[in-house]
This record gives structure tokens, sequence and C-alpha cells, in this order.
């Protein structure tokens, strides 16, 4: 092999190596703390329209577009929290809405943040993870990322809603049930002008201690109020694998 040729694929293989470690810096620099869950196919195709599977889900669904607050009660795996996220993202894409707010409490399952590696946002991941997949669902990964970014899209726990209006926004509150009646009466008073509220939960799958939580009261009482929609969704209304419907009737 000639000196120029070998010189040729010096300069080559030099080349290929800097581009190789540009790209993983650029890569770097963007890393996102749930970039595996709301990549993939979803930036390929991904739900655009979303049909009620049951009765229950079409009162939600119904619900939530004709009140400000609707509360969605039930039990795990009849979409609450995707029907709410989707009917989110449907208002923000329509311009019903300047953003979207999803809060969820800090502690499940006797477990606190501080106990976790990392900032907030890297705290709060593993527990967002259901909002980020029905995020991602409905609009792609890239998408999500880039509303993440400029704050059309905010995720954070119950405690940083104190003290806020959300005024043109859809609110969505999941995990409810892990809320007691004092932070859900502080949450639901942050109701703005202009602003769509769903809170989901099922009562059955608190993680507090007993008679801590405060979603069935706070249910019961707003049952009584004309402009608020409580929905109980029950266990015809899942939509998971058939057998978790049958478990839940025993457990």
């Amino acid at each position: 092999m000639s000196k120029k040729t070998s010189s040729k694929k010096s300069r080559k293989s030099r080349h290929q190596f800097e581009v190789h470690n540009n790209m993983r810096h650029d890569n770097a620099s963007d890393w996102h703390p749930l970039a595996e869950e709301i990549d993939g196919r979803r930036d390929k195709k991904y739900v655009k329209n979303i049909k009620p599977r049951s009765e229950g889900q079409a009162q939600l669904m119904q619900s939530i577009k004709d009140h400000s607050l609707t509360l969605a009660i039930g039990p795990a795996g009849t979409g609450k929290t995707y029907l709410a996220i989707s009917s989110a993202v449907e208002a923000l894409e329509k311009g019903e809405v300047e953003r979207i707010i999803l809060s969820r409490p800090a502690m499940e399952a006797g477990e606190s943040l501080g106990f976790l590696p990392g900032d907030l946002h890297e705290k709060m991941a593993p527990y967002l993870r259901p909002l980020y997949d029905s995020l991602g669902d409905r609009m792609g990964g890239k998408k999500v990322k880039q509303m993440l970014d400029d704050g059309t899209i905010e995720i954070a726990p119950i405690g940083f809603m104190r003290g806020r209006t959300l005024n043109n926004a859809f609110v969505v509150i999941d995990e409810a049930q892990n809320c007691t009646y004092g932070q859900l009466k502080m949450i639901l008073s942050r109701l703005g002008w202009h602003s769509t509220m769903v809170v989901t939960g099922d009562p059955d799958q608190s993680d507090l201690l007993e008679g801590i939580s405060g979603l069935s009261e706070t249910s019961k009482r707003l049952g009584e109020v004309r402009n608020v929609g409580v929905i109980h969704l029950d266990q015809s209304d899942i939509v998971r694998h058939p057998l978790v419907a049958e478990m839940l009737n025993v457990l």
C-alpha cells in the first residue's frame, strides 16, 4: 500500500472519529430522563383520534367538554388518565387553551422523592412516566419534548401549584387518591378563567394511611354542584386485559 493511500485512509478515519464524538456530544446535551419512553415509534405513527370504548368513557369525554371541572373516579384500567390527557391535547391543538398542566402527588407507595437521585425533573420522572407515555401516544415524542422545553406543557408536583391561578390552561390532576382533602381543596381552587380541569383517581388504591385520602369526600361534596361533572367508572369500563376486571372484583 502506498504512503499516499495510507494517508488518505488515516485522514478519513480521523474525520469519522471526530464526527462520531461530535454526535455523542450533541446527543448528551439533548439528554432527557424519559427519552426512551417517549421516543421511538411514536414519532412515526401516533394516535390522533380517540373514541370511547365503553358507556362510562363516553360519559367522561362528554363531561370534559361540558364542564370546566370534571372528576373521573374509577378503578385502574378504565382510561381515566389517557382520556383526560387526550382531551387536553385536543383542546391545545384547537387553540382552546394556551398550555397543558399535568400534576401528581410527589409521594407514592411510601417513598419520598428525596430518596431518588437527580434534580426535580429527574426525581419526578418515574412517577410521571404514565403521563409522558400518554402525551407521546397523542403527540409524538419530539413534539412533547419541544413543548416541555418552551413551557407549553408543564408537569409538576401538587405542592408546586399553591398560590397560582391557572388561566387559559387544561389542567389534569392525576392519582388524586394520594391527595389529602386539604391538597385537593387547594388545587381545585387554582382553576382560572378559560381553563378546564380534570381530576382522576381510584379511592380504593390510595397509598396514604386509611382515612387520609380526600378524594372520596371531595367527589361526594362536588357531586351536588351543578356545574361540576363527577363521573364514576367501574369494572365494565376497564379496557385492559379482561383478567384485570376479574381480579379487581375479588381483590
